[in-house]
């Protein structure tokens, strides 16, 4: 897939503006470097340039302003992005509402989301999945305590998102190992 270098070196100059004094949870990562890697990975995978776009921007909506964001995402970047970056949110609200609330809700609308937002979000997951089974080999269980949910409910998510891609995007590539790999490993470390 030939991606449009200009158009992406905005999406990522924009990236990096709004998301540059955010960071992961609990570290001094660059919240930035989640962003490039769901990107890379999407573009890895055969993505078009929107879906690569929608990579860097999948978290814009929920952590960097809502309603407001999408607008000025639709406006520089066109309807596809914006719709992969809505689809990929799981809520504009601030304050968020509680975890399980918004993962059931995630899990039930993916077989309405279109495929590039699948795609998106699919390797969005598999990358936020690597850095916990990373960082659980790193931490050990001090991990689990970055979250609202319990080691079971994150591997229980990791698990049905699994399903529902398994269904809805039958047989691509990166669910074939990667992403199934990531899930037994969440799910052993969970225990």
């Amino acid at each position: 897939m030939k991606i449009d270098k200009y158009k992406y070196k905005k999406a990522l100059d924009f990236a990096y503006k709004i998301h540059f004094k955010q960071v992961r949870k609990d570290t001094q990562i660059p919240y930035f470097t989640h962003l490039v890697s769901v990107s890379n990975y999407v573009i890895e995978n055969g993505g078009t340039t929107d879906e690569a776009i929608g990579g860097l921007l999948h978290d814009a909506v929920e952590d960097q302003g809502g309603a407001k964001v999408l607008k000025k995402i639709k406006k520089l970047f066109g309807t596809k992005v914006a719709k992969i970056v809505d689809e990929c949110s799981d809520t504009d609200i601030v304050p968020k509402p509680p975890w399980l609330e918004r993962k059931k809700k995630y899990i039930s609308d993916i077989k309405t989301k279109d495929r590039s937002s699948m795609l998106v979000s699919l390797c969005d997951k598999l990358h936020n999945g690597i850095c916990i089974v990373n960082d659980y080999k790193r931490v050990g269980k001090k991990l689990w305590a970055r979250f609202t949910a319990s080691p079971k409910e994150i591997a229980w998510y990791y698990e049905c998102l699994h399903k529902e891609f398994n269904r809805h995007l039958k047989g691509h590539e990166v669910l074939k190992e990667n992403y199934f790999s990531v899930v037994r490993k969440i799910k052993s470390a969970s225990k």
